[in-house]
């Protein structure tokens, strides 16, 4: 029996494709580009195959790690073979500042079921000249619940503490959202962290957190290393996509917990590589892929949360345990500035790589 969500996304996807598929093209390959894992699952479950079905499109999904590199490299070699590309906000601003992405800030979104229209209907900050918000999901840390007995971490600030709490850390290779759980679990104020990353004095005190457990960290770069590094006992503690969490225990069985301390909220944003043979065809599918329907379609299927108010009320119980659900949680919710980053991303990343690869002598008594 269908679930009362998918009868709502049904109705919906109805309702919201009508005006799509009565102008709609002959069908055109297109490739879309996302993440993998359980996010692309949720993608292809709640909107793509039914939009291959509805409109009569041949969709290539393919996944990549993030970042510009690949698009970069297609898109100046005008050989472009990946039309929509599921993009972190950061890269969005990046990626259009430099010419890599279409600007899109003039596509007709649809309205709400209940007729809000789409500017009034996504949360702030869903939109720039080149993307269109999606979800929003969280980084959190993550650890086995049988590694720490009866005194398990429960704050951010923990992950950072290898006198008491000592062990292997996973951390994603990139300064952004390490650099500002470091300043915060160094005491600043977390409405302060930008101020402070403004400043050399600020930078150096954010890397000198970060050497107190360099020695100790394995670096991952794609979403679902960090839940094997978990799994396999080679970490004691990791940041980690909250959604990839969900994946590991509610289908492998595992046992992770999360700490939502001063979860990092990001938002995802759909995006158009330049130059690419589809331009009409990847335009008409970001705005069925943004209907409230569709995104109501995606997180049935992993935990995150949409970027359209008229989709919140849908998401499934069954979600809850791996969203901040309380107010403590919601107040200890640190939202990334992906607008920051994109003025300042190349030279403090530049500075991160460089400090990666330089040791740093550590006092023998923190040696663990």
């Amino acid at each position: 029996m269908a679930s009362r969500g998918s009868k709502i996304l049904i109705a919906f996807m109805l309702a919201g494709s009508a005006g799509l598929a009565a102008g709609a093209a002959a069908a055109k390959d297109l490739t879309v580009v996302s993440w993998g894992g359980n996010y692309t699952r949720s993608q292809m479950l709640g909107f793509i195959l039914s939009y291959q079905d509805e409109l009569e499109r041949e969709v290539d999904v393919i996944d990549f790690d993030g970042g510009l590199y690949e698009i970069r490299r297609q898109v100046d070699s005008y050989n472009v073979r990946w039309d929509v590309v599921d993009l972190e906000q950061l890269d969005v601003i990046r990626g259009c500042r430099a010419g890599l992405l279409e600007p899109i800030d003039d596509l007709q979104l649809a309205d709400s079921p209940e007729g809000v229209a789409a500017e009034d209907d996504f949360l702030d900050g869903a939109f720039s000249e080149c993307g269109v918000g999606s979800v929003v999901w969280y980084t959190v840390i993550g650890f086995n619940a049988d590694d720490f007995g009866s005194q398990p971490p429960s704050t951010m600030e923990d992950f950072f503490d290898i006198n008491e709490y000592p062990g292997k850390r996973g951390m994603r290779r990139t300064p952004m959202g390490n650099l500002e759980w470091a300043l915060i679990a160094d005491g600043v104020e977390p409405d302060e962290v930008y101020a402070q990353l403004e400043t050399e004095q600020g930078l150096d005190r954010a890397f000198n957190v970060l050497n107190r457990i360099k020695p100790n960290i394995i670096w991952w770069r794609d979403g679902q290393q960090p839940i094997e590094l978990l799994r396999q006992g080679r970490v004691r503690m990791s940041t980690v996509y909250s959604g990839r969490v969900w994946g590991a225990n509610e289908q492998h069985d595992a046992d992770l917990e999360v700490i939502w301390s001063h979860a990092q909220r990001s938002m995802q944003q759909w995006a158009i590589t330049r130059h690419g043979q589809n331009q009409d065809t990847a335009r008409e599918f970001i705005q069925y892929a943004t209907q409230t329907g569709s995104i109501v379609g995606q997180v049935e299927h992993i935990p995150y949360r949409p970027a359209r108010r008229s989709a919140e009320p849908y998401v499934p119980e069954r979600m809850q345990d791996y969203l901040p659900k309380t107010e403590e949680d919601q107040v200890q919710e640190f939202v990334v500035d992906a607008q920051w980053w994109a003025d300042n991303f190349e030279e403090i990343n530049a500075r991160f790589e460089r400090w990666i690869d330089r040791p740093v002598r550590v006092p023998r008594g923190l040696r663990r």
